[in-house]
């Protein structure tokens, strides 16, 4: 049987699935072109990666239960997560001279998707 903790941890890893799905249809509408999803390295995993008018876009995706909850979904921790592992991923994803950026894609529930471009500067 499984714990509670195990069943908590499946159905958050499948709610970050779903979010990422939407993300990704979201910014197909906004014409990126989707290029990977969930792609790790010896950095981390970076949810989305996406390509439009030459730039290579890597993509943190959140999702919350409430809208209000969006606002502290993101800190500069795990952006910089996100950069080191997009660092390591453009060598594979911008080979013709791309620019590259790390985008947040926060989601949730009775509210649009907020995309926020270029959220890392280091």
């Amino acid at each position: 049987m499984t714990s509670r903790s195990a069943q908590d941890r499946l159905r958050a890893e499948q709610q970050g699935r779903d979010g990422e799905a939407l993300a990704a249809q979201f910014l197909k509408r906004e014409g990126y072109e989707i290029l990977a999803e969930r792609a790790r390295n010896d950095a981390g995993e970076i949810d989305l990666i996406a390509k439009k008018e030459g730039i290579i876009a890597f993509v943190e995706v959140k999702w919350r239960k409430r809208a209000a909850d969006l606002d502290t979904a993101i800190d500069e921790r795990r952006l910089a997560r996100v950069a080191a592992a997009a660092e390591i991923a453009a060598y594979d994803y911008a080979k013709q001279g791309e620019d590259i950026r790390v985008d947040v894609i926060l989601l949730a529930p009775g509210v649009p998707p907020r995309h926020i471009t270029n959220a890392w500067m280091p």
